[in-house]
């Protein structure tokens, strides 16, 4: 068996699958990769054919999820597993989850090539509807494998076609009924861990200038996708200010408000996000002579600070009932659909930032000595005398291919659409 050392991945595989996937997924300025949709599936077959040709073994479970293994040589052991999302949001980025994917099955054909059996079996497993742009619920693909996801989620209504998952999940040969029944395909017992390779969608890597980070925590908090604010229709030139009941003004204090409570929050040191993706009015009554008398919003609050989370949320509360009762409209957030902030086991990042950093010395002592032999005079280095570079003539070392790779990709992970 090769030695581990020696093993690399196989990188010729993901130049080939990241413009494969562009092409099949495009519409532009991005691709659409939507749930259930002719996009994903072009990513998902892409993807099996390529882990097939590797020799790499490919089943499907009842949702749709795809699972690529290499088989270990003691199939009872608890199953490693890697992967990401296949599904994109509108228009979204080349990267977003095809990273992880594609990560995964570059290692797995690593190791196949070097005729590596491991002891465990190494699965890389490409999840189905991460991106809750498309219907209702927070990751129905893994949770419907973990048997998690709830009874009534089938029958929900996807935001573009206006059909069920069951509906869609049908239509590709998949079983609605299974999730109805709270089956599940993976059993956590028999699992030694789930890792994501993903990647950033913010520029803090790039302003670290480092090529990869360990998450430690993952974003939740309040998503709010049909908030409605209902006052009523008026004449702009007739209707005086006492006896309006605009919308559109009180949906104007409600933006300012949260962005204002973020701001203090960030000076105080706590990160939280809070984001209107979409405003309007109805357009069939709006016009420039009339005031409308209802608007609609969306509004998605993200934190991993738990403190934060409940300030921000008071504050929403607090100004719902202001509004209600200063400018004689209703507001209804409608519900809350996002997930809970969650947590790398404490256990597992130890042990990732121990190994990170045996790494990065590891890498650090490579490059200081690939330096010192590029900048040794020739006729001094055949002779093996001990020559220090001149300080005029040493660079700054080489990025990694996968450095170069990213910011080549800068627009791609800065596409405002690129992640749910």
């Amino acid at each position: 068996m090769t030695t581990p050392h020696a093993i690399e991945p196989d990188p010729a595989l993901a130049d080939r699958l990241f413009p494969g996937l562009r092409e099949a997924c495009l519409d532009p300025p991005g691709g659409t990769r939507g749930t259930h949709g002719a996009g994903v599936e072009q990513a998902h077959a892409i993807c099996i054919e390529a882990a097939r040709r590797c020799g790499l073994d490919v089943s499907r479970d009842f949702a749709g999820n795809t699972c690529v293994t290499l088989p270990g040589t003691d199939r009872g052991a608890r199953t490693r597993l890697i992967g990401s999302h296949l599904d994109s949001v509108r228009h979204g980025g080349n990267f977003d989850g095809t990273a992880g994917v594609i990560a995964g099955l570059a290692a797995l054909a690593g190791l196949r090539a070097a005729g590596v059996q491991p002891r465990a079996d190494v699965a890389v497993m490409m999840t189905r509807a991460e991106e809750t742009v498309w219907f209702p619920v927070s990751l129905p693909g893994s949770k419907a494998a973990l048997g998690r996801l709830p009874a009534e989620a089938p029958d929900l209504r996807r935001s573009d076609t206006g059909l069920s998952p069951a509906a869609h999940m049908a239509e590709l040969g998949f079983d609605p009924d299974a999730i109805r029944a709270g089956r599940r395909h993976l059993d956590p017992a028999r699992l030694a861990g789930f890792v994501e390779a993903h990647i950033e969608q913010g520029p803090e890597l790039l302003e670290a200038d480092r090529a990869v980070a360990i998450v430690p925590s993952i974003s939740g908090g309040y998503r709010f996708r049909n908030a409605v604010i209902r006052g009523a229709c008026a004449h702009v030139g007739s209707a005086p200010k006492r006896r309006r009941r605009d919308a559109v003004a009180t949906l104007a204090h409600i933006i300012a408000a949260p962005n204002a409570a973020r701001d203090r929050l960030d000076a105080a040191g706590h990160r939280i996000m809070a984001t209107f993706g979409v405003i309007g009015v109805d357009p069939e009554w709006a016009t420039w002579s009339r005031e409308p008398g209802e608007a609609r919003f969306t509004l998605d609050i993200r934190s991993v600070d738990l403190p934060a989370l409940q300030t921000m949320r008071a504050r929403l509360d607090a100004l719902t009932a202001e509004a209600e009762a200063t400018c004689h409209v209703s507001v209804s957030p409608g519900a809350d659909t996002s997930p809970q902030p969650g947590f790398l086991n404490d256990a597992l990042l130890d042990r990732l930032r121990t190994a990170a950093r045996a790494q990065h010395r590891g890498a650090r002592d490579a490059v200081r000595r690939r330096t010192r032999r590029a900048f040794l005079p020739r006729h001094r280095r055949a002779s093996g005398d001990a020559v220090h570079p001149q300080p005029e003539r040493q660079r700054r070392p080489r990025r990694v291919d996968g450095t170069r790779r990213l910011r080549r990709g800068r627009a791609d992970l800065h596409d405002p659409g690129c992640h749910a």
